[in-house]
């Protein structure tokens, strides 16, 4: 395994925005991926295994409920730690970040806004130490960019729910302790439960042959005539708002992701270009090259800028769902564009395991299509500024 040489492109000095606090926060993830993602992650990806060893160590840097109040086991950061740590773990690779994101966004979210003291008291401090690890089930196998239309249901019978149906393309599925489950209960409004692993009737079957997210364990959440305890439902929310509540939080960090991914398939390329020597000269000399190279650090640079505001509106309570759409869709565009430059700068090496650029690539394309296609936020931010929905 070649040394992790990784070092982050500032072309706009964007470290002087941060805080000590931001820098001691990313630096201590930066770290991290170095010393325990980096020499693993290639091996993980080649056997489409997640490398559960990790979840220690994630849990260390704060990557599981950065934002969750210290007196449920989180760390009390501010979003745009919670953007860094996300931005560093991505740089290593996607579905780890992944695994990250479904535990703080998708599965402590929800519980820490939406749930009682006792579930917060229950759930939240086991989940940020890693002892239990979480899923969220919306997509179904026949609703996705359609969350609404979801047919997993609950029925009221007395003293506990009776819930039915099924999810699909759920990361952490295979290994989760919880599930932070959306269901529609006997009037059509859409509940988030509480799913524990043991409870009868609960199966997470993995799903395998993926091309993407190799290094992330994706798999179903069956429920056939699952038993939930009344005080397993989350009370403080409900309809499609409580689920899309979660992904912005979701999609924020993603955002923040994507950059770390394309910083690596950028520093790859820029050390590949100085190194390789064709025509007698380093490829880096040549003008395409030196086009594509170019254009890498401008779009970074673009997306670092519209990252770092959208955690500065984050932080005063002022990001819309649009905000976090356009930022979402942005980056993980640019992120997915640098990773095929990149690997085209790179000719044959560029497909190996030697180099992380195509995993970065075939990963982004998961990336660019959960938690709202590259297309829906496109729509949704045609409907912020026109004020005509074309989703129906």
């Amino acid at each position: 395994m070649k040394p992790d040489l990784f070092e982050a492109p500032d072309y706009y000095n964007i470290d002087d925005l941060l805080s000590e606090e931001h820098k001691l926060v990313r630096d201590a993830a930066r770290d991290w991926v170095k010393r325990d993602v980096s020499p693993i992650i290639e091996d993980a990806a080649q056997k489409a295994e997640f490398p559960k060893s990790i979840i220690g160590g994630l849990a260390e840097i704060g990557a599981f409920g950065p934002y969750i109040p210290e007196e449920y086991g989180g760390a009390g950061l501010d979003q745009i730690s919670y953007g860094l740590i996300m931005q560093e773990i991505e740089r290593g690779d996607s579905g780890v970040r992944s695994t990250a994101s479904v535990q703080s966004s998708l599965v402590m979210y929800p519980i820490w806004k939406y749930g009682t003291e006792e579930q917060r008291q229950k759930y939240l401090p086991k989940l940020a130490s890693g002892e239990w690890m979480g899923s969220f089930g919306l997509t179904e196998p026949d609703h996705g960019s359609n969350p609404g239309g979801m047919t997993t249901n609950f029925k009221d019978m007395g003293d506990h729910y009776l819930l039915n149906g099924a999810k699909l393309w759920i990361s952490n599925s295979p290994f989760c302790n919880v599930a932070v489950v959306w269901a529609k209960n006997e009037e059509g409004r859409i509940h988030g439960l509480i799913v524990e692993r043991g409870m009868e009737g609960f199966s997470t079957p993995e799903t395998h042959n993926k091309w993407s997210l190799r290094a992330s364990a994706t798999g179903e959440l069956i429920f056939q005539d699952v038993k939930v305890p009344k005080e397993n439902l989350l009370p403080n929310k409900s309809g499609l708002g409580a689920p899309l509540g979660c992904l912005d939080s979701a999609r924020y960090g993603i955002a923040w992701g994507a950059i770390g991914a394309a910083m690596d398939c950028y520093d790859t390329a820029l050390r590949y270009s100085k190194e390789r020597i064709q025509f007698g000269k380093p490829i880096g000399a040549f003008q395409l090259q030196q086009k594509k190279l170019a254009e890498m650090i401008t779009e970074i640079t673009k997306a670092q800028l519209l990252a770092f505001r959208l955690g500065q509106l984050k932080n005063e309570d002022r990001a819309t769902s649009a905000q976090i759409s356009m930022a979402k869709r942005n980056n993980v565009d640019m992120a997915i564009k640098i990773a095929r430059e990149a690997r085209q700068m790179l000719g044959g090496m560029g497909i190996t395991g030697e180099y992380p650029i195509m995993r970065h690539m075939m990963n982004l394309e998961s990336v660019i299509t959960y938690e709202g296609t590259h297309d829906i936020h496109l729509l949704i931010t045609g409907l912020d500024i026109t004020g005509f929905n074309a989703f129906k």
